[in-house]
Order: C-alpha cells, then sequence, then structure tokens
C-alpha cells in the first residue's frame, strides 16, 4: 500500500500550528457597530426582532458608546429616528437632528470613537422612501440635493465619516463636491456601492422605523440576481471619489464581495445586516447552533471573501474573544 509523502493534517495537529498556519485572522479593528439613536432622555428601547440591540436616547447612546470603546469596539455606524418626519428628508439636515446632537454628544464624552453616519432619508421622510418622491417614484436629481446638505450638516457637527445608503444614481458624486466646496477635503465617504434590494432587511426596518408605506425600493436597490451590474456601481462609485466601497448584505453576497476585491482591490466593507443577524441570535435562543462559533465563522467567512471591514451587530459579543 502506498501512503502519501503530503499530509496536510500535520498542519492541524495542534491548536498553537493551526493559529500559525491561519490564513484569515478576525480582528477587532475590522468591526463596526451599528446603533439607533431616537429622541428622549433615559430612552432604551428593545428592537424585539434583534436581541441585545436598542433605540437609545442621546444620553443612552452616550453610556453605550462608553461601554463598547471599553471593550475595544472603536467605531460606530449611527442611524437617526427623527422627532418628525418631512416628505424630503430634510429634517435630516437640521442643526438638532437627531444624529447631529448624539455627534456632538459623543465627540465630548468618547472623543477617540469613530462616528460613522449613515446618510439616507428612509427614516426621515413620511412615505419611508430613500429620497423625495414624484409621481409615485423617487426622484433621482432632487434626492441628490439632500443627501449631499446631510453630509455637510453632520461634516460641521464632527463626523468622521459619511456612508450614503440611498443608492441613487451619482449620489458619491454630489456629495464629494458639496463637501470639498464646504471646507471638508479630507472627509471620507463610505458608500454602500452594491446594496441589493433585500429580504434580510426585515428586522432593521423595526429598528429604524423606516419601512416604506407603498411599494417598495427595488427601483433603486439592486436586484439579489445580479453580480456584473455589482462590478459597475462599484466602479461609478469608485470614478466619483468613494474612498471605501460596501457590499450589502454580506452573507448571501460573498460572491460579489470577492469579486469586487478581485476587480478593483480597495477598502471592502461588508454589512451583516439584521436578518443574517436575528437569525442566529433565534437559532441559539432555540439551542440548534453552538452562537458563539457560527458567529465567528459567518464573520471570519466575510473577511475571507474579501472584506476588510465588517459592519455588524455581533460585534459586542464577540469582540471580547478577539
Amino acid at each position: 500500500m502506498a501512503f502519501p509523502t503530503t499530509r496536510l493534517r500535520r498542519l492541524r495537529k495542534t491548536p498553537v500550528l493551526r493559529n500559525l498556519v491561519r490564513e484569515t485572522v478576525l480582528t477587532r479593528d475590522d468591526l463596526i457597530m451599528p446603533l439607533f439613536v431616537c429622541p428622549g432622555t433615559n430612552v432604551r428601547n428593545p428592537i424585539k426582532s434583534m436581541p441585545g440591540n436598542y433605540q437609545l436616547s442621546v444620553d443612552q447612546l452616550v453610556e453605550e458608546c462608553k461601554r463598547l470603546y471599553g471593550i475595544g469596539i472603536q467605531a460606530v455606524l449611527l442611524f437617526g429616528i427623527p422627532e418628525h418626519k418631512d416628505e424630503t428628508g430634510l429634517v435630516a439636515c437640521e442643526h438638532n437632528g437627531i444624529v447631529q446632537q448624539a455627534t456632538r454628544a459623543l465627540k465630548k464624552a468618547v472623543p477617540d470613537l469613530y462616528i460613522i453616519a449613515d446618510i439616507c432619508n428612509c427614516e426621515y421622510t413620511t412615505h419611508g422612501h430613500c429620497g423625495t418622491v414624484v409621481d409615485g417614484d423617487v426622484d433621482n436629481d432632487l434626492t441628490l440635493v439632500t443627501l449631499a446638505k446631510q453630509c455637510v450638516s453632520l461634516a460641521n457637527e464632527g463626523v468622521d465619516m459619511v456612508a450614503p445608503s440611498d443608492m441613487m444614481d451619482g449620489r458619491v458624486g454630489a456629495i464629494r463636491q458639496e463637501l470639498d466646496k464646504n471646507g471638508f477635503h479630507n472627509l471620507p465617504i463610505m458608500a454602500y456601492s452594491a446594496k441589493y434590494a433585500s429580504a434580510f432587511y426585515g428586522p432593521f426596518r423595526d429598528a429604524a422605523e423606516s419601512a416604506p408605506q407603498f411599494g417598495d425600493r427595488q427601483t433603486y436597490q439592486m436586484d439579489p440576481a445580479n453580480a456584473n451590474e455589482a462590478l459597475r456601481e462599484v466602479a461609478l462609485d469608485i470614478e466619483e471619489g468613494a474612498d471605501i466601497v460596501m457590499v450589502k448584505p454580506a452573507l448571501s453576497y460573498l460572491d460579489v464581495i470577492q469579486r469586487v476585491k478581485t476587480n478593483f482591490n480597495m477598502p471592502i466593507a461588508a454589512y451583516n445586516v439584521s436578518g443574517e443577524f436575528s437569525m442566529v441570535k433565534a437559532a441559539a435562543a432555540n439551542g440548534w447552533i453552538d452562537e458563539k462559533r457560527i458567529v465567528r465563522e459567518i464573520l471570519t467567512s466575510i473577511k475571507r471573501a474579501g472584506s476588510d471591514i465588517i459592519i455588524t451587530y455581533h460585534s459586542q459579543d464577540i469582540v471580547k474573544d478577539l
């Protein structure tokens, strides 16, 4: 009987050896924690479909961010739930807008925390769509004006990065132009470049109170069947000035992450979205899976596919083990 000369099992023999030859290493530096800020004082509303996550008033957000920074989470992505909404989302541009208030408070209380502001209108419009609606559909170019104003308003309050998630054509260029015009040449843009019209967003819409009041978002978010189109979207955002490009969701789109990395070789973020998170939590609550191992495996797969940055609600659970 001929025995193999090459035995790959040799490199799996002990934990130390497995660590030495590990190809993909997940670290706390890879993680961004999404958070939801709402009006009021001492508000900490549990999000039932996302266990361990809350709608937080500014004072509670500050305390939460102190805790998160203390356990090693250095960056957060803020979503705002305003006190009132309007037809165009201009409420998101106000000096006392909810994310503006949160940014000022966080910069004072946790100055080294890196603050990223999600830029979109769906949380701020009465109809729940991501821009200004004209004749039953989102008007692309009118929406660009509002998005750019929102970015400048938040830049004035001290956000470290803006992350447009609306999927309007040309929004990265419009935002870059307006930021530069107002002196924010060094403020980076993390573009939701390949954002799919996904069923995995369900729990998020409870969290952000942003479900559309009519129709859906398929006229501006991408068809889940398309990967080549994602490369076109990413290429346009890079051309318009995006510093980081994003694929969202992550887990069902690992092939897209890999193709974006291979084709563009620039910083890539992936959003491990609410539905992906909640499925794990539900299965773990029923004792069907080992949550800690599953989470590490999922996040490692996202990084292995090519993502440099992982936005995930699991951040606070896994960071202690990294």
